[in-house]
């Protein structure tokens, strides 16, 4: 079967996470004074467009072998 999501979920990771990155570290930054000051869209996109990177590289390095 040649159906591989991890490409497609990948893509989607990144852009999700460089959005919510680029919100992070671009949007108010009063928005973090209920979170005692931390910068979760800031964290979380960082972990998105990792998971997202990991998620494409391997879909890449799969259908290479093929």
């Amino acid at each position: 079967m040649g159906l591989d999501i991890r490409l497609p979920i990948g893509f989607m990771f990144i852009l999700v996470g460089a959005l919510l990155g680029f919100y992070g570290h671009f949007g108010p930054q009063e928005i973090y004074q209920r979170s005692l000051g931390i910068n979760v869209n800031m964290h979380w996109g960082v972990v998105m467009l990792a998971f997202g990177s990991i998620m494409t590289l391997l879909g890449s390095r799969a259908h290479k072998k093929k």
